[in-house]
């Protein structure tokens, strides 16, 4: 859960906590002795295009702030671009002006005697 600068400071000083990343910063506890656990929930908003999800957390003081949230982008679109774009390319070959090849009426008979 967030905490404050200050808060984070005496956790490291006290050794109660460890720096799990730099950037962003982040600490993690050794061992939890004391203390609430606090309630979040998990939301999701679902799009066409994008999905939003979401960590929300209900604090008494501050009411529901969001914790963490992020954008999940659809490959849908980008694989119906890919497939339009396959079919034209098929099509035009398909299509295309290219030198035919003659008939060959003259070579269906056999000759007299044969």
């Amino acid at each position: 859960m967030p905490c404050t600068p200050a808060r984070a400071r005496m956790l490291l000083r006290g050794r109660k906590a460890v720096v799990l990343r730099r950037y962003p910063f982040t600490i993690i506890l050794k061992a939890r002795t004391e203390g609430d656990l606090q309630p979040i929930q998990l939301k999701a908003d679902p799009g066409s295009k994008v999905t939003g999800v979401s960590l929300v957390a209900d604090y008494a003081k501050r009411g529901k702030t969001v914790v963490w949230a992020m954008d999940l982008q659809h490959r849908g679109q980008s694989i119906k671009d890919a497939l339009d774009s396959k079919r034209g390319i098929r099509r035009g070959r398909r299509n295309r002006k290219t030198d035919t090849v003659l008939p060959r009426f003259d070579n269906r008979t056999r000759p007299d005697g044969c």
